[in-house]
């Protein structure tokens, strides 16, 4: 059966054989054998891509004095009003140096075409393409190019020179906390939304071409930069490496139609296909999303062993879901993600700020448009962690050590009524003296270690109003002249409505302790006194404790913080 399908392959090919492949139209013809076609044109088209030829050099250019360093030449070496001081890196068409600016006194960034006089037109042709795409453009957060020029032959053009890592250098030690991720690609996508604006499709976005930038203070900030600032992140992202891209409006490009460019890892199927109407703004989308499904999970989503079997990989399969590598993204984050790297154009946001806008709902709390309307989405999404759920690491052992007092504390109180005693005062000063030393002592040892954030102030208030509410309890058992302990059942209600605050502000987990409690109320009310207190007692100690082991251990662990 193979035999014969590699046959009827062969006699397919030999009929094209001399012809530009219309591909679309060959799979239609051919059903049976799209597969293999698709497959044959990436290896093609890959040829074209790794393809470098050697271009003799002219004689005029075997006679130019004016070359680039070799790579470990030595260094510094004057270029025009320049001095090369040191090589930052080189790939298949330039070369970029630090260099000192001698008329300004500053370094700056210079970069070259790599062959020098020695390029071809269309090296030449490309790097100038660059040069006036990222002239064009004013960010903040896209690296500024001051002059564009030729030197004896050599064309130049000269960009701010920044000192910090690239955002792969930074994801190179694994993922990045997820809200500080969300922060650096909101700021990103703001950044080619403006190129967009601009005509201009960058077509290359990956890590490696974002740098870090520390020294840039008095840049204008986005929103999503002040939040990276939030989480102890001074370096401003700023887009670089503008080599591929093109016009949008004119669809101007040096690559010849069908041509695959970009990186594979990096590129939207309609990029790594080739075929087709020239890839558009979500082209650059996807690419966003695939830096973003790296920050989250320290890997693209696309790696294969080699560029044919990503480019593969890209056009035909689905990513790891972003939570299966990485149980601590939220849920509206991975969605965010994912719409982002859809196959098709059309299903992921249809610009690069419609996602920076749904990035900025994200890390405001506020509904996100990726979100899906089902039961599944939205059960999943009530139980979710919320952006502040980093603080119960300050509070996890505290919190393990509070469901010990609850627990004593109950206990006490059935042992007293155990053993005959009536009287409402005992339990009324054990309540009133045990929560508020208590809660003194509590809030003594979170202040010792370190200073208390706002949100924890809020969750200290919840609680206290809870210690006030369970002391009325049995003030209101005095006033009305009831039976000691009869209105027990109350504290399960008072203690569901504080989980219920605390579930809102950190952890969905805090509604399965806020049923718990309310579940607890009916045989509380059934069974009385003593069994009563001590079953409250079990279910609140269990809902402060289980988040304060998971967040004890957790920074035991030294889970990642950001930097």
């Amino acid at each position: 059966m193979q035999t014969n399908r590699d046959a009827h392959l062969a006699q397919v090919l030999d009929e094209i054989a001399g012809r530009r492949l219309d591909l679309e139209a060959a799979c239609r013809k051919h059903p049976e054998l799209e597969d293999e076609l698709r497959h044959l044109r990436i290896i093609g088209q890959m040829v074209d891509y790794c393809a470098r030829p050697n271009q003799e050099p002219t004689a005029g250019q075997r006679e130019s004095n004016q070359r680039l360093p070799e790579r470990g030449e030595a260094l510094p070496r004057s270029f025009g009003n320049y001095e090369l001081v040191e090589e930052l890196g080189r790939g298949g068409m330039g070369v970029v140096y630090k260099a000192w600016d001698k008329g300004l006194q500053r370094f700056v960034a210079l970069k070259m075409v790599l062959r020098g006089p020695l390029a071809s037109e269309a090296d030449r042709e490309r790097f100038r393409r660059e040069a006036q795409a990222a002239a064009g453009l004013t960010h903040p957060h896209i690296v500024p190019v001051y002059q564009v020029g030729e030197h004896q032959g050599q064309a130049y053009f000269c960009m701010k020179y920044i000192a910090g890592q690239t955002l792969a250098g930074l994801v190179a030690d694994g993922p990045l906390p997820p809200r500080v991720a969300a922060g650096y690609l909101t700021s990103i996508a703001r950044a080619v939304q403006h190129a967009h604006d601009k005509g201009i499709l960058h077509r290359d976005l990956k890590p490696a071409n974002v740098l870090l930038d520390s020294d840039d203070g008095g840049a204008p900030l986005e929103k999503s930069s002040e939040t990276v600032h939030a989480h102890h992140h001074s370096a401003i992202p700023k887009i670089t490496d503008f080599g591929l891209a093109k016009r949008a409006l004119s669809g101007a490009s040096l690559t010849g139609t069908g041509a695959i460019v970009g990186t594979p890892s990096y590129m939207a199927p309609e990029q790594a296909e080739g075929a087709g109407p020239a890839p558009g703004p979500e082209a650059d989308v996807y690419s966003l999303g695939a830096i973003l499904y790296e920050l989250l999970t320290g890997r693209p989503p696309f790696l294969a062993a080699s560029i044919v079997e990503t480019l593969l990989l890209v056009r035909s399969e689905e990513p790891v879901r972003p939570r299966l590598l990485n149980p601590q993204i939220d849920l509206d984050l991975e969605l965010i993600c994912r719409k982002c790297l859809e196959k098709r154009p059309e299903h992921r946001y249809h610009s690069a700020a419609n996602l920076a806008d749904d990035l900025e709902a994200f890390l405001g709390g506020q509904p996100v448009s990726a979100r899906s309307s089902s039961l599944v989405y939205f059960v999943s999404r009530l139980f979710r962690e919320t952006h502040h759920a980093p603080i119960q690491e300050n509070w996890g052992l505290l919190w393990m050590l509070h469901s010990a007092q609850i627990m004593v504390l109950c206990a006490v109180t059935s042992l007293l009524y155990a053993v005959g005693q009536r009287s409402h005062w005992p339990f009324l000063g054990l309540w009133s003296i045990g929560l508020v030393a208590w809660g003194a002592f509590f809030w003594h040892l979170r202040r010792r270690g370190g200073p208390v954030a706002f949100v924890e102030r809020q969750i200290a208030h919840a609680w206290g109003a809870g210690v006030a509410a369970a002391i009325g309890v049995f003030i209101v058992e005095v006033l009305l002249g009831r039976e000691v302990l009869l209105l027990t059942p109350v504290l399960a209600v008072i203690a569901a409505m504080v989980f219920i605050v605390m579930a809102g502000t950190l952890s969905g987990w805090f509604y399965i302790a806020a049923a718990m409690c309310f579940a607890a109320v009916v045989p509380m009310a059934l069974v009385g006194a003593p069994v009563g207190p001590l079953l409250f007692g079990a279910v609140s100690a269990l809902g402060f404790f289980v988040p304060g082991f998971k967040y004890y251990r957790q920074r035991r662990r030294g889970a990642r913080v950001p930097r």
